[in-house]
């Protein structure tokens, strides 16, 4: 496996591992109207233009294994973690590891004291054991449908 920065040419792959991690894996943990407003498919194309530009704005990096994008997560300027995904195939491999530490080795370039993010029930174990603490549940609205995540914090 690879870490490497984000490129443009990799929207398509990590827009499908969204959706498909998604639908997968956190549907464990929510309802399908809760996976289905969190990751809509009406919403692929705009969200595609959205991330693109975010993701480039951001430090994002991705995870290859044998030219595959496995895995990617960014971090912003001010320390927020906001998007962290894994390919449903690659769970529990040291993928989520190694771009948590990745950015954490960013965040402590750039100075930062700490890092957050606002986990899903079904990362929240992970950010746990990467030594994050949560500071509260959250009632999140998204698309008119409520669903529970966590803010959590990692002092660097």
């Amino acid at each position: 496996m690879m870490i490497r920065k984000f490129h443009d040419e990799d929207i398509q792959p990590v827009i499908d591992l969204f959706y498909d991690t998604v639908h997968t894996i956190n549907s464990r943990d929510y309802s399908y109207e809760q996976i289905a407003a969190w990751a809509n498919p009406h919403e692929r194309e705009q969200r595609k233009i959205e991330w693109l530009k975010s993701l480039r704005d951001h430090d994002t990096y991705v995870a290859v294994e044998d030219g595959i994008i496995i895995g990617f997560s960014d971090l912003t300027g001010e320390g927020v973690l906001d998007l962290l995904y894994v390919h449903k195939d690659y769970q529990r491999q040291g993928v989520a590891t190694a771009l948590v530490n990745k950015l954490l080795t960013k965040a402590k370039q750039l100075g930062l004291q700490q890092m957050t993010t606002e986990a899903s029930i079904t990362a929240k174990p992970f950010f746990e054991r990467q030594g994050f603490q949560e500071v509260k549940k959250q009632q999140v609205k998204k698309n008119g449908v409520t669903m529970v995540n966590y803010k959590m914090v990692l002092q660097v």
